[in-house]
């Protein structure tokens, strides 16, 4: 009988056993599978970090290239000492002094008439 209580006592340690690993299994399972999803999700991810990094590459290319065209542009612009000599020479010239073509043969014409 002894013997008997024995095995029958190894028979439910050994269910026991049996059942404590089926449920180890099924959490890994379990866990195998939150595992994939979240891979699956990391490796959207990086690919979607890495669309926008290529994005963002090609705008600060362009904006460089844009910058460079700005650069350029402004190098054709006069300088301020430039301008400062040119608004010397229009002073001095005083162009609002000119007279017209038309004022010219006006004058000529009254200066015709008045010695006769």
């Amino acid at each position: 009988m002894q013997q008997e209580n024995s095995l029958n006592e190894v028979i439910g340690r050994l269910r026991i056993n049996e059942a404590k690993i089926t449920t180890l299994r099924e959490r890994l399972l379990v866990t195998d599978s939150n595992m994939i999803s979240e891979y699956k999700n990391l490796v959207q991810e990086v690919k979607n970090v890495n669309t926008d990094i290529r994005e963002l590459k090609n705008e600060l290319q362009n904006l460089k290239e844009i910058m460079q065209n700005v650069t350029k542009g402004l190098e054709k612009f006069a300088s301020s000492q430039d301008v400062l000599v040119l608004e010397k020479y229009i002073n001095m010239w005083n162009p609002l002094n000119f007279v017209t073509e038309k004022e010219v043969k006006d004058l000529i014409q009254e200066n015709a008439g008045s010695k006769k």
